[in-house]
């Protein structure tokens, strides 16, 4: 049972803990940096390494999405952002590369995002990344599932992505139509991951919609709001954990159907992706650690893909104030030349996963954890 505090007459939190809240503990063996497997499936479709990238347009296009696939990880790209609103969005982004702290960045991220989705441009991107080789993943808000999902659907993807800051199985709504997860999933003939969610609850019921992948997480990092502006931060570590204990129930509930989990924010480092594997997720969503990379659309530069709402922006514009760590390929696999983690980051996953003694990632989200705080 969780620890629950009473912060006031009447009123008790639970306490959840972060990622830097904890620390891996090895076992009594040890393992062959060699002999280890970061591979995993969602599905019917296998990755090398447990990746998959934020669908913002700071580091994904068509071709990042490509490139990231060739190199084992998934790429997902946002039709909901610059590259299915305009034909050649890159002058665009070279301006937001370009814009200074004193900037009004959020205000010229709505201007640019106002413009139209076309949907004939959602069909281009799709097939340019289907030209590339790769699996196809592309991501959708729950407000705009039901209307670009003909679209989307006829464009041939093979993975979708139901992704806002929150997204639930029980959206109630006296205005519009709600989304139901449930009814649109099952008509469905592709593999759907839906998130963020948060809880254990909120994740049950997702997997219960029938979604192949469940996204746990608000995509926190030192760029987000959603603190500030909604008063939702996420202990990642006790959210991640929650989420695999629903994983296990619905195991059992269903006779064996097996849920992944993709953990969404406070990722950084290559330590923090083991942390985030060892509390139970089967991948990672990247966002800042790769717009470092010398393929990121944005040119260093960071935002989310909520930075740019309309009424309630939740992502601050991180500008471009240091120099690319290096390629794509780097960023993933080294070799590093810096001590921070940034650089080499499944390969520094590998390296944990060694220590440890463990063979696969299935294997490693059984590793120890401690409290060091």
């Amino acid at each position: 049972m969780r620890d629950v505090v009473e912060i006031g007459l009447g009123k008790t939190a639970q306490r959840g803990y972060h990622l830097d809240d904890i620390a891996i503990v090895p076992s009594r063996r040890t393992r062959d940096v060699d002999d280890v497997s970061t591979a995993w499936q969602l599905d019917a479709y296998p990755f090398d390494i447990p990746c998959v990238a934020h669908p913002s347009d700071a580091i994904m296009s068509p071709a990042t999405a490509v490139g990231l696939g060739r190199l084992g990880g998934l790429g997902v790209l946002n039709v909901e952002g610059l590259w299915t609103r305009y034909e050649d969005p890159t002058k665009i982004l070279e301006e937001l590369a370009s814009l200074d702290e004193e900037a009004p960045a959020t205000r010229r991220l709505q201007e640019v995002y106002a413009e139209p989705i076309r949907p004939e441009l959602i069909a281009e991107r799709v097939r340019a990344i289907r030209e590339g080789g790769v699996t196809v993943a592309v991501r959708v808000s729950p407000q705009h599932t039901l209307a670009l999902a003909p679209v989307i659907l006829d464009a041939g993807v093979d993975i979708l992505v139901i992704q806002g800051t929150l997204v639930s199985a029980e959206h109630v709504s006296t205005t519009d139509e709600p989304l139901n997860l449930k009814e649109f999933i099952a008509d469905l003939d592709l593999p759907v991951i839906a998130g963020g969610c948060t809880d254990y609850k909120t994740a049950l019921h997702l997997m219960r919609t029938g979604a192949a992948g469940v996204i746990v997480g608000v995509g926190a990092d030192e760029w987000s709001t959603t603190d500030t502006v909604l008063g939702i931060r996420v202990p990642m570590a006790t959210a991640i954990a929650d989420a695999a204990a629903a994983r296990r129930d619905y195991l059992d509930e269903t006779g064996g159907r097996y849920v992944h989990l993709i953990a969404d924010g406070d990722i950084q480092t290559s330590g923090d992706i083991a942390k985030a594997l060892g509390c139970g997720a089967d991948a990672v969503m990247l966002g800042e650690p790769l717009s470092l990379s010398d393929e990121a659309p944005g040119q260093g530069a960071w935002w989310h893909s909520a930075a740019s709402h309309p009424k309630l922006p939740r992502g601050a514009f991180g500008v471009a104030d240091e120099q690319p760590l290096g390629s794509l390929e780097k960023v993933l696999y080294g070799p590093a030349d810096a001590p921070d983690g940034q650089l080499n980051l499944f390969g520094g996953l590998k390296r944990a996963m060694a220590k440890c003694g463990y063979r696969d990632v299935k294997e490693f989200q059984r590793v120890g954890l401690v409290l060091d705080r």
